[in-house]
């Protein structure tokens, strides 16, 4: 017993340390440490350069934990009339983000030959953008306050909410279970998501001010507390943790918010990073390479189609250009979802996990690139030609 707990501190405190290290070369660079955090994990994986044994399991807690943080900071940033809103403006847009990602997921899977489910999964996994990436990243570049976050926020809303509707179905697909069963789990989500949207729409300053609080030690343990009590029971009702942790934080406004973001973000910022080294543990470096050519070119692709899905909802809402390809940028990494559906789905098709590990992998790395320099590439690439002039025109047609 004493020999665990001494390696589990030694392990923990090296890969704290690396992290920290890692995130300090990377605010030296000018650039998000998601992608080197990543790379920590594959390193410290199964068939990495040094395998954790004795706190694997405490990452692996951590991870959920740090995606359900993310999620409650980033809904505490907005009140609830502002994701009613947004639901409102957004929802063709989401219909545009389904067409253009999902079905390049299930087109690849058919072509493979893998059958209808697998197919089925597949478009989830290339549908869904991670909202824990994101997130991550929106803060790190300070474009909380800018105008084109509310459109990619209410994309990812959009995304986790369809969840709600998604999962179920695949479920009762791979389960072989039959119309009625598939439809009461169903039910049972779509009825969870309306519970808990209801209670933050109409009762979240009665919410606030139960939770109120001038000692910062009592709020931070009932913030905490109530928003891992709900995630868990959206997590049990088929319903993702994620999506529970931000409807608590969009149910909590005023100085609540301002004070619970304050006292929770240095534990965000922990776990946030705990999150990415794990997913990085849970990849075998090995079995990358023999889809890696597959996957590379999924992912350019729908990488693309995201972009277009930002610019277009960006458009819809009046932003500026810079701001359109801004939120394209912002929207291509892909995460946490993606790795549940692959892995429910992978007794169905067993090519199916490692190719959507070395997908998803490759656009939660390039992600934060893409959402840092979409703006900039196409501010060249679409630079306005300058106007040729009358006598050098008439020379040309002649």
């Amino acid at each position: 017993m004493h020999e665990n707990i001494t390696a589990l501190l030694i392990e923990l405190g090296a890969v704290i340390l690396a992290l920290g290290i890692l995130g300090r070369i990377a605010g030296r660079l000018g650039f998000s440490p998601i992608p080197l955090y990543l790379l920590a994990g594959l390193a410290f994986g199964h068939g990495g350069l040094l395998p954790l044994a004795a706190s694997e399991e405490f990452v692996a807690t951590g991870a959920e934990i740090g995606v359900i943080l993310l999620l409650l900071l980033l809904g505490l940033e907005y009140t609830a009339s502002d994701l009613v809103g947004t639901l409102k403006t957004q929802y063709v847009s989401g219909a545009v983000d389904f067409l253009l990602n999902a079905l390049p997921g299930a087109a690849v899977a058919l072509l493979l030959g893998w059958g209808p489910v697998a197919a089925v999964a597949l478009a989830g996994v290339t549908w869904i953008s991670s909202s824990g990436v994101i997130a991550k990243v929106v803060g790190d570049l300070g474009r909380l306050g800018n105008r084109e976050t509310p459109v990619v926020l209410g994309i990812l809303v959009l995304e986790d909410l369809s969840m709600a509707v998604y999962l179920p179905i695949l479920t009762a697909l791979l389960a072989g279970v039959g119309l009625a069963g598939g439809s009461m789990t169903l039910l049972i989500s779509l009825g969870t998501v309306s519970v808990v949207l209801f209670i933050a729409l109409r009762y979240g300053r009665v919410i606030s001010r139960a939770v109120s609080s001038d000692n910062p030690e009592m709020l931070l343990l009932v913030v905490l507390g109530l928003t891992l009590l709900v995630a868990g029971i959206a997590q049990h009702l088929q319903v993702s943790a994620a999506v529970g942790a931000f409807l608590v934080g969009i149910a909590l406004s005023g100085e609540v918010a301002h004070g619970a973001r304050n006292l929770l973000a240095p534990l965000r910022d922990l776990f946030a990073a705990v999150f990415f080294v794990f997913f990085g543990l849970s990849t075998d470096p090995a079995k990358i390479p023999p889809v890696l050519a597959i996957a590379f070119g999924l992912a350019v692709f729908t990488a693309l189609t995201k972009i277009a899905t930002g610019w277009y909802a960006a458009r819809r809402a009046g932003i500026s250009t810079a701001g359109r390809w801004r939120a394209g940028g912002t929207l291509v990494a892909r995460g946490e979802f993606s790795i549940v559906i692959a892995g429910l789905a992978v007794g169905v098709e067993p090519k199916l996990g490692p190719l959507a590990t070395a997908y998803v992998l490759i656009l939660v790395i390039l992600g934060p690139v893409a959402a840092r320099y979409t703006e900039p590439i196409a501010r060249r690439l679409f630079r306005s030609k300058p106007q040729v002039s009358a006598p050098v025109a008439e020379q040309v047609k002649s």
